[in-house]
């Protein structure tokens, strides 16, 4: 037989008073959340299939969600992108014509203008201002995989038809032409 002193019969009796509280927080908490539970700790009845359906859309939605986040934030980091803004940033016309502050939008990643491989990119940067809208059409391209991105040509058109011409590689020699 086994003598448990005072203090050993509160301890043992508050740690089961602990694991009931939690256990009924534990049901009460999964009930909140949908979940059948059964009436002994740690096990579950299955989930109906009608919520699993909906938990799961909700789980690839909120997926789905940051992927495409992290495809713009990818996008608005490489050097073509940057390249870019800055000859619309430098461009009196255009930033005359859209006004100031410029707003850059995400890209539509469903448009077929987006194109980026290895050796070419070509984006179609939706812009805005207080005055107009447009589009920012960048072409890009580099010799080699891991080499530096070379502007092939930059032009804005707004929502009139107007377009603006912000850059364009001279022909005659391989002197890079600011418009």
């Amino acid at each position: 037989m086994i003598i448990l002193s005072s203090e050993q019969k509160v301890s043992s009796r508050s740690t089961r008073l602990q694991s009931q509280n939690w256990a009924t927080f534990l049901r009460w908490f999964s009930r909140k959340l949908g979940y059948e539970v059964a009436k002994s700790l740690g096990s579950r009845m299955p989930m109906p299939l009608g919520k699993q359906i909906f938990f799961a859309g909700v789980a690839a939605s909120g997926g789905g969600a940051i992927v495409y986040y992290l495809v713009q934030k990818m996008f608005s980091r490489a050097s073509y992108y940057q390249l870019a803004l800055e000859q619309l940033h430098s461009h009196p016309e255009a930033l005359e014509a859209l006004g100031t502050p410029l707003n850059v939008h995400y890209l539509r990643l469903t448009d077929k203008y987006n194109f980026v491989d290895i050796a070419d990119a070509k984006l179609k940067i939706p812009v805005s201002g207080p005055k107009s809208e447009g589009h920012l059409y960048v072409s890009s391209s580099r010799d080699a995989p891991f080499k530096r991105w070379n502007l092939q040509e930059v032009f804005l058109e707004l929502k009139d038809g107007q377009q603006i011409p912000l850059f364009k590689p001279s022909r005659d020699n391989d002197e890079v032409k600011k418009e």
